[in-house]
C-alpha cells in the first residue's frame, strides 16, 4: 500500500485564508508575518519564485501566531530545502510524486495543484484529503470545483488564483472548500512599499467575511 500524506484538513479548517506571499527582500518577511497575524490570519504560503523565498520562510517561522509554508515548490529537492528552512506545509502548482514522497517522509502536509479528475485521483492514491484547485478562476471557478466534487465527495479543495475579496464569500460558502488562497491579502507591491498597515486592514476584512459566513 502506498504511504499516505499527512492530513492537511485540520490546518486549513483552523486557517481558512492562506495568503500567497511573494517576498523580494527577506528583511520584509517578519513585518509581513506580523501584519497578517494582526489582521487575524495565522498562516502564509511563501513562494519560491524569488531568491529571498527561502530566507523569508526561515525568518517567518519564528513569528508568534504564524504557521509558514512553502509555495511554488516544483520538485523534491526544493521540498526538502523548504522543510529544512522551517516550512510546515508544502504547496505546488501541480501534482509531483517526488514532493509527495518528501512530505510523507518528513510528515509534512502537501497541497498539490489539480485541475482535472485524473489529477485528483493521483493525489488520492497518496491519501490527500485536500487538493489545491489552480488556477481557480481560469480553470472553471467554483462551478468546476462543484463538478469535481461530484465523484470526489470526500475531497476538499483549496482554490488559488482568481480568489479576491469580491468573490470570497461565494467561495467559502461552499462546503467543499476547505480554505481559500491568493495574493490579494498581502500584495507584493504592498510588501515592497512597506505598507504593512494596509496588509493588516485587508487581512482583517477577509477574516471578518469568513467569520460571518462560517459562524
Amino acid at each position: 500500500m502506498t504511504k499516505q500524506l499527512p492530513n492537511a484538513l485540520p490546518l486549513l479548517e483552523a486557517n481558512p485564508i492562506v495568503p500567497v506571499v511573494v517576498i523580494d527582500d527577506a528583511a520584509d518577511a517578519v513585518d509581513t508575518a506580523k501584519a497578517l497575524v494582526a489582521g487575524g490570519i495565522g498562516v502564509a504560503e511563501v513562494t519560491f519564485r524569488t531568491a529571498a523565498g527561502g530566507d523569508a520562510i526561515a525568518a517567518m517561522k519564528d513569528v508568534e501566531g504564524m504557521t509558514v509554508g512553502a509555495g511554488t515548490v516544483l520538485n523534491g529537492e526544493q521540498a526538502t530545502k523548504a522543510i529544512d528552512l522551517g516550512a510546515h506545509f508544502l504547496v505546488s502548482p501541480g501534482w509531483n510524486e517526488d514532493i509527495a514522497d518528501v512530505a510523507i517522509d518528513r510528515n509534512i502536509p502537501y497541497l498539490p495543484g489539480v485541475q482535472t479528475a485524473t489529477e485528483v485521483m493521483m493525489a488520492l492514491k497518496f491519501g490527500a484529503k485536500v487538493v489545491k484547485f489552480f488556477p481557480g478562476g481560469e480553470a472553471g471557478g467554483l462551478k468546476m470545483v462543484k463538478a469535481l466534487r461530484g465523484p470526489f465527495n470526500s475531497t476538499f479543495f483549496l482554490p488559488s488564483g482568481g480568489v479576491n475579496q469580491d468573490n470570497l464569500a461565494e467561495w467559502v460558502s461552499y462546503e467543499g472548500i476547505a480554505a481559500v488562497s491568493g495574493s490579494w491579502v498581502a500584495k507584493r507591491a504592498l510588501i515592497n512599499d512597506h505598507n504593512f498597515a494596509e496588509i493588516t486592514r485587508i487581512a482583517k476584512l477577509a477574516t471578518d467575511t469568513v467569520k460571518e459566513i462560517r459562524k
